[in-house]
């Protein structure tokens, strides 16, 4: 259908239709030649994905600067979309093939000050991240990763403990700067271009919230980490930008805390999503990124007091499972 819709639909010259990529969705992606020029097709079925706000978003973003795919043609009924081709490059394999970082992330750093700067009136037309969001995404933790994965069924004291965590963590969320946030900022979502600048993509989930959450998902990537005293440097001199363009950033502790217990808040639902995506979905790729996923959860909960009775049971309870739940499954 997608090609009937290329070649009949839109009377495009294709040569070929290659498999691009896909994503945890239901979308799927490829990449269309038309002689030296290439476009990617996006096929997401309308009963599985609603389409409509990636438009929105996309139009959203290059309105206020953000480099992101332009869209050449739609089709919502049909759930087909064909954007400009951003390459194949993502920004984790050029930082895995050993780019500097500062380098290559400054290109990134750049749309998301853009996002939190230019994008106020965007971001009014977007959905709050609002508590309600934010509890719903942490009950993948207790329903995905504890009961499916680790086949732990918590008890009323292990519950009375996430819900005391959950409301600090919305209380933090929703006490920052509320800006454009996209919601998975991070390296395998920036593709890298011959100049070194990036693109963005998937941002069709995009909401008004937190001014820490795309900070969080970058320097906090499920896929690549870097030393806390680095990610902290970079925290630090992300806030001063803020400040530098009026957006109240509070003390440096202050800062530092935010994005800390923001990436808790997004560490906790990525690992119910991605046990979820292997246990509804059959997609078991995501089950090698849980320990990593796991370490920054441990990482914020061993440093600050409030959270000591959740690190205690992760510690005590958790951890010791781990490792036998990722065998189970065929996963070192």
């Amino acid at each position: 259908m997608l090609c009937d819709w290329l070649r009949v639909a839109l009377e495009l010259p294709v040569d070929t239709v290659v498999p691009a990529s896909a994503d945890a969705s239901f979308r799927r992606y490829f990449r269309v030649h038309l002689g030296e020029i290439t476009w990617i097709a996006m096929d997401a079925p309308p009963d599985r994905e609603d389409s409509a706000p990636f438009v929105r978003v996309a139009r959203l973003l290059a309105g206020i600067g953000v480099p992101v795919p332009q869209i050449r043609a739609v089709d919502l009924q049909r759930g087909f979309l064909l954007l400009s081709d951003l390459g194949a490059v993502h920004l984790l394999g050029t930082l895995q093939q050993g780019a500097h970082p500062e380098q290559a992330y400054a290109p990134a750093m750049a749309a998301l000050l853009a996002m939190h700067t230019k994008g106020g009136a965007a971001a009014l037309e977007l959905p709050p991240y609002d508590a309600p969001l934010l509890r719903r995404e942490m009950a993948l933790f207790p329903d995905w990763f504890l009961d499916r994965h680790l086949g732990m069924t918590p008890d009323a004291g292990v519950r009375s403990v996430l819900e005391r965590v959950e409301s600090l963590l919305v209380q933090n969320a929703v006490e920052q700067p509320q800006v454009l946030v996209h919601r998975d900022f991070h390296s395998r979502n920036l593709m890298v271009s011959a100049t070194g600048g990036v693109g963005v993509i998937d941002f069709q989930d995009a909401v008004r919230g937190a001014v820490t959450y795309d900070l969080v998902s970058l320097y906090k990537d499920c896929y690549i980490a870097w030393p806390r005293a680095q990610v902290t440097a970079w925290v630090e001199s992300y806030r001063q930008q803020l400040i530098a363009h009026a957006i109240a950033a509070g003390t440096t502790a202050e800062f530092l805390r935010w994005f800390d217990w923001m990436g808790l808040q997004r560490h906790l639902k990525v690992l119910g999503i991605f046990a979820r995506l292997w246990y509804r979905d059959g997609k078991r790729g995501y089950l090698a990124d849980l320990p990593l996923v796991l370490r920054y959860v441990l990482e914020v909960t061993s440093a600050y007091k409030e959270l000591a009775a959740l690190d205690a049971f992760l510690i005590e309870m958790v951890v010791p499972r781990f490792e036998t739940a990722q065998s189970r499954v065929g996963v070192p």
